[in-house]
């Protein structure tokens, strides 16, 4: 019996690292950099990437989507260059045990436009695959058929300035639970700049801000933490009274999931 014990705890093993789920569980104000978030739980959104130039600066958010695969934002321009840093919580610590991974390839939307922010989505295949464990793992991503709808809790992590003015980023990851809003309300905010390939979240006191770019809006489906958006745009003075704009994962996935398939 004793044999059978270890395949079967081996077999869980294997799995512990599925999509989606935490091993350190996220604690969220008013749900059970951001401007007016709290700091996250340490390592309980594993899937958070900063991307960094080559001297440390921390540029933009991303996503793990596999232990191959990071998820971020077209307009931030990432480059082979750049570095991107796994298993982060305070940038201003040397203690932490961070996984510093070079940048394979970077495949941008082939039709990302910068003039309408359309399709502002990028994948970075990483030179080496990331180590999965306590504080690394990635997030689920929305199906094409997904339907998440206005109204629905929904929460976003970076570090990203805490007031637009502001002169640094903070140093610990920031959340913030933002609720999802239709396209037509979203309408009311920002016209016939919102498309279908966009989803909006906020107005209600929390924001997305610079350097947030890139990282991830989810959403709790069947229990299970999933890609909706990616943080693309939004009030230039990063105003909590109007949404923010995120490419919307669902109508994005094909895309994904081609790409991955082909590299």
């Amino acid at each position: 019996m004793a044999f059978i014990w270890i395949l079967s705890c081996l077999a869980f093993i294997g799995t512990a690292y599925g999509c989606g789920v935490p091993a350190i569980p996220p604690v969220i104000t008013g749900y059970a950099r951001i401007v007016n978030g709290e700091e996250a739980v340490p390592h309980s959104w594993p899937w958070q990437v900063s991307l960094q130039d080559s001297t440390g600066f921390h540029f933009c958010g991303g996503s793990l989507i596999s232990e191959w695969w990071v998820v971020t934002a077209a307009h931030c321009n990432v480059r082979t260059s750049h570095r991107v840093v796994l298993g982060e919580h305070d940038r201003s610590s040397n203690a932490e045990p961070i996984q510093t991974m070079t940048v394979g390839k970077v495949f941008k939307h082939p039709n990302y436009n910068s003039f309408t922010i359309n399709n502002d989505i990028l994948l970075i295949k990483l030179a080496s695959p990331a180590q999965l464990n306590t504080r690394v793992s990635p997030v689920c991503l929305a199906e094409t058929s997904d339907n998440f709808p206005g109204g629905m809790k929904c929460v976003t992590s970076g570090w990203g300035l805490t007031r637009y003015n502001a002169a640094n980023t903070p140093p610990l990851l920031q959340q913030a639970a933002l609720p999802l809003l239709t396209n037509d309300d979203c309408k009311r905010y920002w016209g016939t700049n919102i498309t279908d390939l966009m989803i909006c979240a906020g107005a209600s006191g929390a924001s997305s801000c610079m350097g947030d770019s890139g990282g991830p809006l989810v959403c709790q489906k069947n229990g299970v933490w999933t890609l909706v958006g990616i943080v693309s745009w939004g009030s230039s003075t990063c105003s909590t009274s109007s949404p923010g704009v995120y490419a919307r994962v669902t109508k994005l996935r094909a895309w994904v999931d081609q790409t991955v398939a082909a590299n």
